[in-house]
């Protein structure tokens, strides 16, 4: 896959640009320019979520109805295009066929961003593990990101039933039916989450070794209620509504359902110790490093298809073993680098040079 050309029209502070792509990309500019905003427009293609974490309302330029963005595109060996026009709700085109989500997109298109957050990877709250599996899992498996949202609309239910249920003692028997969907969904869930993570772990340990010169050993773990590791959907399933039933009093005392998925955490180990703990600053960013190389190559592996990388004003954040690691890890895959001067790049790798300015581009 590659990605040819990205038309976007009031997306952010993006007032109306085109600009065409090639195999090595170098976006350039002074911060709050709308660099990121541009790596963020390609990967809304992939169809998952903003890595911003944004609304849709929150992308459409200040003043504006509607944002739009536009690209070209080869993949499965012709040329194609996408469309993404949101007023706060996405209306997604695929070769000017409408589709009922941007999820179909996903099916097309593949991309994996690595920003500064991701140094957060680490060093920050499970919430940032999780959100990496489950990104990564909405790209391979079409149907997960619909998983994502039933367990999540269960979980809201469970949580109003907890709150409301010392007016209404009658709740109680909702209690149970929200029970079985949670842990329905929930299984699903992990159960994904754990073969994900069994089929990144060789990709982790090759990169990790040759970052760190084969000195260290990296192991992740999958931690939640009880271990996953063995277990089919099914048993999951049982053993998760059996806690949640057994929970239901702790949880009305508490007012929310303390048992799940949305609790678990990936641990990450070097040497058998917690990197997040133990790890000194350069050997968190290996990790993270890894992680993300690896993420690429399953995504490759899995799809048969190459992902665009989007490295987000990633490359001062690394010292120049790590930046070089990364650009040959990445040498033959199509690659968009930001960053605040093009010489910082160009100098490890020669690209197309693309410079943004209030919401505009020039070439060169």
């Amino acid at each position: 896959m590659k990605i040819n050309r990205l038309e976007a029209e009031n997306f952010r502070n993006l007032k109306e640009i085109k600009a065409d792509f090639e195999d090595v990309n170098i976006i350039y500019g002074k911060n709050a320019q709308g660099k990121t905003n541009l790596i963020e427009a390609i990967y809304l293609f992939t169809g998952a979520r903003s890595f911003r974490g944004a609304r849709d309302s929150e992308m459409i330029r200040f003043g504006s109805e509607k944002a739009r963005l536009k690209i070209e595109f080869e993949g499965g060996g012709r040329a194609q295009t996408a469309e993404i026009e949101t007023d706060g709700k996405k209306k997604v085109k695929l070769n000017g066929i409408a589709k009922k989500s941007v999820c179909a997109l996903g099916e097309e298109i593949k991309a994996v961003v690595f920003s500064p957050a991701h140094l957060m990877l680490i060093k920050g709250g499970p919430a940032e593990r999780r959100r990496f599996a489950d990104d990564a899992l909405s790209q391979i498996k079409s149907n997960y990101s619909a998983v994502l949202r039933s367990y999540g609309r269960a979980l809201q239910q469970r949580n109003i039933v907890l709150k409301d249920i010392s007016i209404s003692a009658d709740l109680r028997s909702m209690l149970y039916v929200w029970d079985a969907s949670l842990a329905k969904e929930g299984a699903k869930m992990i159960y994904q989450r754990q073969k994900y993570l069994e089929a990144l772990t060789p990709f982790v340990k090759e990169i990790f070794g040759g970052i760190s010169g084969g000195t260290e050993e990296i192991t992740l773990k999958l931690a939640g209620e009880f271990d996953y590791e063995t277990l089919s959907q099914a048993e999951i399933e049982n053993r998760l509504l059996k806690i949640l039933n057994e929970n239901q009093n702790n949880d009305i005392l508490n007012k929310i359902t303390k048992a799940g998925p949305h609790r678990d955490d990936i641990e990450i180990l070097i040497n058998g110790r917690s990197a997040r703990i133990y790890g000194s600053q350069g050997q968190q960013r290996s990790c993270v490093l890894a992680l993300k190389l690896a993420e690429a190559s399953l995504l490759y592996e899995k799809t048969g298809i190459k992902p665009a990388a989007l490295l987000d004003d990633v490359m001062s954040e690394l010292d120049e073993k790590r930046q070089d690691y990364i650009l040959n890890h990445l040498k033959d895959w199509q690659v968009f680098i930001t960053c605040c001067d093009a010489q910082s790049v160009l100098h490890l790798k020669q690209g197309k040079t693309i410079k943004i300015e209030n919401g505009t581009i020039s070439e060169g």
